[in-house]
């Protein structure tokens, strides 16, 4: 098993957030510093640490579904001494925020120690759908509308298609639902911002199948089993 697998599978974060850890010179197989990437571990007779702490193959994960208010961080820890996400659970076991949301934006957030399951939602290849409320400071254009939807360069690179309707006009700007099956980062505010509009509100409405309906800002509730069936057939993690 690679090593980045194994800790993923510890609880520890996801596989890329484990190959930084490694990269860093903070895990040890069998007392040695390990940096290379690829190494080969096996559960039953090495012994893989973390800072010194004993990493172990988890039985059972925890899945949080979180409504996130404005002004909290999507990390669990801050440098600037900001509400981070994870403060507002309370919880004692660890667990580690699917991707990012900005302090500027709200709305559906998961948290989980599956490593796995955590670096397939984020993965291109699953194409975890993301659904959005985005408030613009003006009225879109059509011809803006349909260049956003087939794809702008971003990153060097195109943005994938993605669905964008207005669904109505408030103090003057659009207010749009958009889905994207990507990730960049703020992806949605440069979006809008390479045809000069600004994002005056962004909520997540949805991630993966999962919104956030009956939880207030800054409430919480673990998943289902059968909200945790239907992430794991998504991401071919099921049986």
């Amino acid at each position: 098993m690679r090593l980045n697998h194994f800790m993923a599978r510890s609880g520890v974060a996801s596989r890329r957030k484990c190959d930084e850890l490694i990269a860093e010179g903070k895990v040890s197989v069998n007392g040695e510093i390990v940096t290379a990437m690829g190494v080969q571990v096996d559960p039953e007779t090495d012994t893989v640490e973390l800072e010194g702490r004993k990493l172990q193959l988890k039985k059972s994960f925890t899945y949080i579904l979180l409504n996130k208010p404005l002004s909290t961080v999507s990390t669990v820890s801050d440098t600037h001494q900001r509400k981070t996400v994870v403060s507002l659970l309370s919880l004692s076991q660890r667990v580690y925020p699917v991707g990012r949301l900005d302090q500027d934006t709200t709305g559906v957030l998961l948290l989980t120690d599956d490593g796995d399951m955590t670096h397939r939602l984020l993965h291109p290849r699953y194409k975890a759908p993301k659904r959005y409320h985005v408030l613009l400071d003006a009225r879109i254009k059509p011809v803006h509308l349909h260049h956003l939807q087939k794809g702008i360069a971003m990153d060097g690179t195109m943005t994938a298609p993605c669905t964008i309707k207005e669904l109505r006009v408030v103090n003057n700007g659009s207010l749009l639902e958009v889905e994207l099956r990507e990730g960049k980062k703020r992806q949605i505010r440069r979006m809008f911002a390479h045809f000069e509009y600004e994002v005056l509100e962004l909520d997540r409405i949805s991630f993966a199948g999962l919104s956030y309906r009956g939880l207030k800002r800054g409430e919480w509730r673990y998943l289902t089993k059968e909200e945790i069936s239907m992430l794991k057939n998504m991401v071919d993690l099921a049986g």
